[in-house]
């Protein structure tokens, strides 16, 4: 395993050899040359319960930092009582060969939630507009159908961009976020195109992977449904969705990619015959709660996330096929959507979530994300309502609320 030699606060690119260049939107991603990427110290970190303030950041791909000895780089500050104590946190691409961040983090008071405005004035633009979403979803279940590259599913995407009149406080977002008990909420800094960081923002109900010595746990989600405000009808939504043939064919190819990878690291992985019914504020999900001992427990954390990232889940089965669908039906680049973000120690333990329910926040402008398994039985008309079910929480904490 390599020492560790990544101590960047500054810009590195990616090489781009054999790959098309990233698709942009001008009002998030402007297609001029960047300046170079501003240092992320002093600005705010949220992982669920831990919050701080960036002392050192780390800059290179997911398969570089798993085999590099990180523990160098793991913090020991004197605070030795303090969640963050003795951890990197972090935060990874939906592309795996993109870099990534790992931060060190010096502990702060988490700020007092401040209530979203009611009315925020914005103006919005769809990526895709609407019918183009669901005309790429006919284009790739017609595929799946045909079994064109031996397809099984595709996670399509779409996005809303809001422009406001006032600024976007990111953190006061995520802490919104995080009233509902059933997701992880986050805010995490992106070095940007100019002094100004971008944010990554978001609450996610999904468990890629949790490691504790030899004990690891995975909580893959696939299979949605938009729950209802009366209690006998949101039990009948809840009921339809894990009974339905076409979610739980979605669900299996999730949880049998999952098996396939960890099944070579573990001396036992207990994976249910059924999927269940798992809740957010807003959504019913099919998930399935896998558990395993490995047969190292010195694995590190990061080499099994390299393996597992990015699954079914976010992307589709076989990956190679999915992506390129995904490249040619997605008209922007998803960045860190989809990636994954969490944190590990200095004995190769971590938890690391995958990053959906999200919006990439910059000043004045907003892009929300949000995305719907394909396959062969999907309708454009039920991934449309899937995904804008699933922009519900992100637009109430932005204060947008009216009818999509």
């Amino acid at each position: 395993m390599q020492v560790l030699n990544i101590d960047i606060e500054g810009a590195q690119t990616a090489s781009s050899a054999g790959r098309s260049a990233p698709k942009t939107h001008p009002k998030t991603h402007p297609e001029t040359h960047p300046a170079p990427e501003a240092g992320l110290s002093g600005c705010a970190f949220l992982l669920g319960q831990d919050f701080g303030e960036i002392t050192k950041t780390y800059t290179a791909t997911l398969a570089q930092f798993a085999t590099c000895d990180l523990t160098q780089a793991i913090p020991d500050d004197g605070h030795e009582t303090a969640p963050q104590a003795g951890r990197l946190f972090g935060v990874f691409p939906f592309d795996r060969t993109d870099q990534g961040h790992l931060y060190r983090l010096s502990p702060k008071a988490t700020p007092a939630q401040v209530a979203a405005d009611e009315a925020v004035s914005h103006s919005l633009t769809r990526l895709p507009e609407t019918q183009g979403f669901g005309a790429s979803v006919d284009a790739v279940a017609q595929k799946i159908n045909a079994g064109d590259g031996g397809l099984k599913k595709v996670v399509l995407a779409r996005s809303l961009v809001y422009d406001t009149d006032a600024p976007i406080d990111p953190v006061q977002v995520a802490l919104r976020l995080s009233a509902d008990r059933h997701v992880t909420s986050y805010c995490v800094p992106l070095p940007g195109e100019s002094a100004a960081p971008r944010w990554l923002v978001g609450a996610t109900p999904e468990l890629l992977l949790s490691k504790q010595g030899a004990a690891i746990r995975s909580h893959p989600l696939a299979g949605s449904a938009r729950r209802q405000s009366d209690a006998s009808a949101d039990a009948a939504v809840g009921q339809a969705l894990l009974t339905s043939e076409k979610d739980n064919i979605e669900h299996r190819v999730v949880v049998e990619y999952i098996h396939d990878v960890l099944t070579p690291y573990c001396r036992s992985l207990k994976v249910p015959d059924q999927p269940q019914l798992d809740r957010t504020a807003t959504m019913w999900h099919l998930g399935t709660a896998i558990s395993g001992v490995l047969k190292e427990a010195d694995t590190p954390v990061l080499a099994l996330l390299r393996d597992l990232h990015p699954t079914p889940a976010v992307a589709g089965f076989p990956l190679a096929a999915a992506l390129a669908q995904i490249d040619a039906q997605e008209p922007f680049a998803r960045d860190f959507y989809a990636g994954t973000l969490g944190w590990l120690d200095g004995d190769n333990n971590g938890a690391w979530h995958v990053t959906l329910r999200c919006a990439v926040i910059a000043q004045h402008s907003a892009q929300l994300f949000a995305g719907a398994g394909i396959v062969g039985a999907s309708k454009a008309a039920d991934e449309i309502a899937e995904t804008r079910a699933k922009f519900g929480a992100m637009r109430l904490a932005l204060g947008i609320c009216e009818r999509l």
